[in-house]
């Protein structure tokens, strides 16, 4: 499947028709759009030996918006026709009003590509997939007696998305999609923990059934596995915290992230909300938002808006540079958007979302970090957490992390909850590591109903006086 099997205006719409009934809808507007979308996905889950669930899925249909002010008019429908479009056009003019808006530029075109257009989900057979599975969960039970459990998911998808704009541009990206997780438990003397991995991003599933990959992803699982399966309970108190590279940034990109999406800022419920060119973190600091990096999963070679994705810099040495914008909420602001204007789906309008956030590396090593801990935690591994975006209050569980004495790692705790706010925790940032990792590909991140894919990734961090939430066992 390329670019060239979804040509909706080609094969199913009237384009010179289509876009008539979008100049109407947006006469007098300042800003939309037609977002007409086809998705493929297939996805199947061995679980305990047994496949408990194998789906293949398609969708399509189109959104039509029109945007005057801080008012967005949306209608959507799974079918492509001129009368369902037509009837859309009338539900979204309801909110032009009167009109007397000038219609905002159209997005600057781009001919690069950020990632490939081939079909995931064709490049291996159903059952090539399945017995791929069964070799995962193999491996796993021959590598350790403890181990009782597998569960390996695989999952791809092929989004297809062409924009028209009422000034007559036509866009169109292709979206590919695969990824790999790979959950196990052991038990020994009555006691079960477990661990997890997996990765992916915008590219086949060659990538992640490749050998040597699965293995090591499988390996992993398993380590953090048994690390707990010896781990102690976690202490609690304020203490300094060690954030270990990588998967880590997801409390960079919930903490603070979100803080720095335009919409927030605007309507002024951020905690950093007109802070912009202020010190709001320690020297050193620089987080970026970055959709141009090749066949990352937060990737994208334009956003839903038809914008180019972008290298955005939101914090440059400490300092608030930037925040994240989509069309409607940069434009009420006065700036250009920065591509970062986001929908789950045909049927959803876009808002400011995060690509691949991250923070850039410093200069001291992880050993040299590790050494300054005098008493806390190291945590390498995060689950679920949550976040108050209007203060930036964020409560994170630990899926790996160590108790750390005089600078010496020692044993793992169970049950550790790291509590602050982002605002804060970026002013106590005491030392960054030269060892900047992105996440492994397996984000994907809500907001307000939607969920898109993103990447994460920091380096090894020192954050002083963060709160420890403890567990009993």
């Amino acid at each position: 499947m390329s670019d060239t099997d979804f040509r909706p205006f080609d094969t199913m719409l009237d384009e010179a028709q289509a876009l008539r009934v979008l100049q109407d809808a947006t006469a007098g507007a300042d800003d939309g759009e037609i977002f007409l979308e086809r998705r493929v996905s297939e996805s199947l889950l061995l679980d305990d030996q047994r496949v408990k669930s194998a789906s293949y899925n398609a969708a399509e249909g189109f959104g039509l918006r029109a945007v005057h002010g801080e008012v967005t008019g949306y209608a959507h429908s799974t079918h492509m026709t001129m009368d369902a479009l037509r009837r859309a056009a009338q539900t979204a003019r309801l909110a032009v009003g009167g009109g007397g808006g000038m219609l905002a530029d159209a997005p600057s075109p781009t001919n690069q590509r950020r990632y490939t257009d081939a079909d995931p989900i064709s490049g291996a057979a159903f059952s090539v997939k399945l017995d791929l599975l069964r070799e995962i969960d193999d491996f796993l039970r021959a590598s350790d007696a403890r181990v009782v459990q597998v569960s390996v998911s695989m999952a791809a998808s092929l989004q297809q998305v062409e924009i028209l704009r009422p000034e007559g541009q036509r866009l169109r990206d292709t979206r590919p999609m695969s990824r790999l997780n790979i959950s196990v438990i052991v038990e020994q003397d009555g006691r079960r923990e477990s661990g997890s991995a997996g990765g992916g991003g915008r590219a086949g599933l060659d990538g992640v059934m490749a050998r040597d990959v699965w293995q090591a992803m499988a390996r992993e699982a398993l380590r953090i596995a048994l690390v707990n399966l010896r781990a102690e309970p976690a202490p609690a108190g304020v203490m300094d915290v060690v954030l270990g590279p990588g998967w880590p940034g997801i409390l960079l990109h919930e903490a603070i992230g979100h803080g720095l999406e335009g919409d927030f800022n605007r309507k002024g419920s951020s905690a950093f909300a007109g802070l912009m060119g202020k010190q709001i973190a320690s020297k050193g600091v620089t987080v970026l938002d970055d959709g141009t990096l090749p066949d990352r999963r937060g990737s994208i070679t334009i956003d839903d808006e038809g914008t180019p994705g972008a290298r955005n810099v939101l914090i440059q040495d400490g300092v608030l540079v930037g925040y994240m914008q989509d069309r409607q909420n940069a434009r009420l602001m006065g700036v250009a958007p920065t591509g970062n204007g986001r929908r789950e789906s045909y049927a959803h309008a876009p808002m400011p979302r995060m690509t691949n956030t991250y923070m850039q590396g410093g200069d001291a090593t992880p050993d040299e970090i590790l050494a300054g801990l005098k008493d806390g935690i190291y945590a390498v591994g995060f689950g679920g957490g949550q976040v108050d975006i209007t203060n930036g209050k964020f409560v994170f569980s630990c899926t790996e992390a160590y108790r750390v004495k005089d600078g010496k790692v020692g044993a793992p705790v169970k049950g550790a909850t790291l509590i602050g706010d982002g605002a804060t925790a970026l002013t106590k940032i005491r030392a960054i590591g030269n060892d900047m990792a992105l996440d492994p590909g397996m984000g994907t991140c809500g907001k307000a109903g939607q969920w898109v894919p993103v990447g994460v990734g920091q380096p090894t961090l020192m954050i002083g006086g963060l709160t420890v939430g403890g567990s009993a066992m």
